[in-house]
């Protein structure tokens, strides 16, 4: 089908959709959400804590859509099945999920404990694969949808402080890739955002360690950590109409990273 004559840029706008977020109110999450909303989009956002909703709330009232919120564990029995009828109750509808709910844990490798490795894989990987099978259930029967997993460098790359949140994301890319191959003949594009070296609460303890952070910014060609609102672009487009020939691919935001 041609649509020149159609395109414009309102194929990355999400007007009149429904999206959930898993951790949508802090950290990398606050800034996806954000995306969506200035974007047009409802956004449903799933969390332990209510820390960042408010925020959330106001900046909504401020732009349009609606904000929803329900407290999940994403990891817990059930969490999936809950959160998205939470999203069809409130909303109505579901278009649009974004997996980002993850946790990191890091230690030497024989200090870790068994725990750790399930909790990581449990949070990251497992809820990212029930969440994807359960809002795509609805998708299917409305026409179609998208599915944003959160990758990582480390779906690519070695870790050797935090095995479990490595073969998490090396996970989440394999995920990414088998449901887009099951799910492009129901209309719902199955893609990955990869964020590379962001300014965020979860990577100071590398940004403190000057030995690591001079070899971290010698490997970016862009020279520097990126701020977060720079993921905002790309959450966007993976979430629109604009990226609807897309599926099964995992986008590095990096500067470059992975040039090097």
């Amino acid at each position: 089908m041609n649509l020149v004559d159609q395109f414009n840029t309102d194929f990355f706008r999400l007007d009149g959709k429904v999206a959930i977020i898993t951790g949508g109110a802090s950290g990398l999450g606050q800034y996806y959400s954000k995306a969506l909303i200035k974007s047009g989009a409802k956004v449903m956002i799933a969390s332990r804590s209510d820390k960042g909703v408010s925020e959330l709330e106001a900046f909504a009232q401020k732009n349009g859509p609606e904000v929803g919120f329900i407290s999940r564990d994403v990891a817990a029995e059930n969490a999936a099945k809950d959160i998205v009828a939470a999203t069809i109750k409130k909303f109505g509808q579901l278009d649009i999920l974004i997996n980002n709910a993850g946790i990191q844990i890091r230690n030497k490798w024989h200090e870790f404990e068994d725990e750790d490795w399930q909790r990581v894989i449990d949070v990251n990987l497992t809820a990212a694969y029930h969440l994807a099978h359960e809002a795509a259930l609805v998708m299917a029967k409305s026409g179609g949808g998208k599915i944003i997993n959160i990758g990582s460098m480390q779906s690519y790359r070695a870790g050797k402080f935090i095995f479990p949140y490595t073969a998490s994301k090396h996970g989440v890319m394999g995920l990414t890739k088998a449901y887009a191959d099951a799910l492009a003949s129901e209309n719902i594009q199955v893609n990955a955002l990869a964020p590379g070296y962001i300014d965020t609460p979860m990577t100071k303890i590398l940004q403190e360690d000057q030995e690591r952070n001079t070899e971290i910014l010698n490997h970016i060609p862009d020279g520097h950590w990126a701020d977060p609102s720079e993921l905002m672009g790309a959450i966007v487009f993976l979430a629109s109409p604009a990226s609807n020939y897309i599926t099964g691919v995992t986008l590095p935001v990096d500067g470059g990273y992975l040039l090097r």
